[in-house]
């Protein structure tokens, strides 16, 4: 395994670090000695498969030895890389929990800029197939067993660890989960029992699949799901209508289990992208999925559900359905 660490010092507590969050209405404040983390990007090798895993890890600057600290795994959607979701990261971080962010390199931001524009929909096709998916579930093993046994690990709780995604990441999420998937007669087992919890994040079904519940039955462990009325994917040669995301939440096993459906918005409006879905609504919308994705980390790593009751109330003006766990 080869490994090359480069360190990108953030002071949360910076204007340029935080200061679109705390700006941000509705954000909950910050103690300053939570505003500090530091995000240190890895370009890690997977010798045996052949494979660079590229990450990015936002450390709380609390974590040591002494107290080490959750960890969520965050999955990109298609076309993304570990510098995306900062606003998750970021905050996470400032919040004591540490957020490894993946790099997928066969479904990420090089299928936009690689070769012909005119083969662009053959590339997304190809990042797409199961092939891809399965290497997305070992990306994420990977990181976690190059992470835990790094000079970094021992400052990793790992006895609490997240997984989250967007998009096609919240596939990855899924599979990582539990989810069985069945392809040439064979039932995919990717489950990584070293996860906790899961944060899905606008799911696209299993495409080719009929059944979402057998597929998503086997997943036990606590999950949240977040969309938005207008979480409608439109890529070349592939359409998803935002009422499978529901689908997907309501296929996931297990009792518990949140929904928080934003009225209106976009599938983008999840990424760091500032205008998708209306600028103010974007704002909004990045301000409670991060409040909302925090209460559930403090629900299911430190049994603490006030917050995670508390938020619906919190933004109703902009929430149409909330679910929460049984």
């Amino acid at each position: 395994m080869f490994l090359r660490r480069r360190a990108v010092l953030l002071a949360a507590s910076s204007a340029t670090a935080l200061g679109a969050f705390l700006a941000v209405p509705g954000a909950r404040p910050l103690r300053a000695q939570e505003r500090a983390f530091d995000a240190i990007d890895l370009d890690w090798v997977d010798t045996a498969r052949d494979r660079p895993v590229p990450v990015r890890l936002y450390l709380p600057r609390t974590a040591t030895p002494d107290r080490p600290v959750p960890l969520a795994v965050f999955s990109h959607g298609i076309g993304g890389s570990r510098r995306g979701y900062s606003y998750l990261g970021s905050h996470w971080a400032s919040e004591g929990v540490a957020s490894l962010h993946l790099q997928h390199v066969g479904s990420d931001r090089s299928l936009w800029g690689a070769g012909s524009p005119f083969a662009l929909v053959g590339r997304l096709q190809d990042a797409a197939q199961a092939s891809e998916a399965i290497a997305r579930v070992h990306d994420l093993r990977f990181a976690l067993d190059t992470l835990l046994s790094d000079a970094l690990g021992d400052r990793i709780d790992a006895q609490r660890i997240v997984a989250a995604g967007h998009s096609y990441g919240a596939n990855t999420t899924l599979l990582a989960a539990g989810a069985r998937v069945e392809r040439a007669g064979r039932v995919m087992d990717l489950q990584e029992p070293r996860l906790r919890a899961a944060i899905v994040i606008s799911a696209p079904p299993f495409y080719g699949e009929a059944s979402p519940r057998r597929i998503l039955e086997p997943i036990r462990i606590p999950s949240l799901h977040v969309t938005a009325t207008e979480d409608v994917i439109r890529i070349p040669g592939y359409y998803s209508g935002a009422e499978d995301r529901v689908a997907v939440f309501e296929a996931v096993g297990g009792p518990r289990k949140t929904l928080a459906v934003f009225a209106g918005g976009s599938h983008s409006m999840f990424t760091d992208r500032a205008g998708t879905g209306g600028v103010e609504l974007n704002a909004q919308v990045k301000a409670a999925t991060r409040e909302l994705t925090g209460a559930f980390l403090r629900s299911v790593l430190d049994d603490d559900d006030s917050g995670l009751r508390a938020w619906p109330q919190r933004h109703a003006s902009i929430v149409a359905r909330f679910v929460a766990p049984v």
